[in-house]
């Protein structure tokens, strides 16, 4: 039997969705991955705090609303990328070592990766949110996404600025990593409101292209 990824909001139990089960055991095994071998425990947690409250939501409210598996799946990459960040911290990952000497950039670029990627991956679960959850008119759950993820970017920069900076300058530098740029919370917003354009626009040219509601 082929394998195939619904775009439409699944109507399985939980205990019977088989993809969702599947991510979910991906996440965690990442996740408890992370917990272990994470070079920093206490910023692991600061990372993770907000984690912990978007699974929840997912979690507690699937009997009411669901989303697709494609959905899902943009979701637990999107969560994927965001706890390896949280592992090493985001100024000093691996990945975006490697990608520092491969392109001969002058810092490490994880963090702006995981920036673009919460407005790339996370605008269609978005999208499907305001479209079949709340019954938004199709032009404004194309606009919202876009607007939230700019919003919610330039949100959480400032979350950042309060935790580092009035709650625990201990970990001030590690949780920021904002490796000297001075304009690197701007650039940030950016770079997540631009991945959710990206993603809108594509999104849009398939439905188009395909007819797919």
């Amino acid at each position: 039997m082929a394998f195939t990824v619904a775009i439409s909001p699944s109507r399985v139990p939980f205990q019977k969705n088989y993809f969702l089960w599947l991510c979910l055991i991906v996440f965690f095994s990442i996740w408890i991955n992370t917990l272990i071998y994470t070079t920093d425990i206490n910023n692991w947690m600061l990372e993770n705090t907000l984690t912990f409250i978007f699974l929840g939501f997912l979690l507690f409210s699937y009997r009411k609303y669901t989303f697709s598996d494609l959905s899902y799946l943009l979701i637990t990459v999107y969560l994927c990328l965001h706890i390896y960040g949280a592992k090493y911290t985001y100024a000093e990952n691996p990945l975006g070592y490697w990608l520092k000497e491969v392109f001969d950039s002058s810092r490490n670029h994880y963090d702006r990766i995981v920036h673009f990627s919460f407005g790339f991956l996370l605008a269609y679960p978005m999208r499907e949110l305001f479209l079949r959850w709340l019954k938004y008119p199709t032009l404004v759950s194309w606009i919202l996404p876009i607007e939230i993820t700019l919003s919610i970017s330039a949100f959480y920069e400032l979350i950042e600025w309060a935790v580092a900076d009035v709650f625990f300058k201990e970990q001030g530098a590690a949780y920021l990593g904002t490796q000297g740029d001075i304009w690197d919370a701007q650039k940030d917003i950016f770079l997540a409101f631009s991945g959710a354009i990206l993603a809108t626009t594509i999104v849009s040219t398939l439905k188009r292209a395909f007819k797919i509601y």
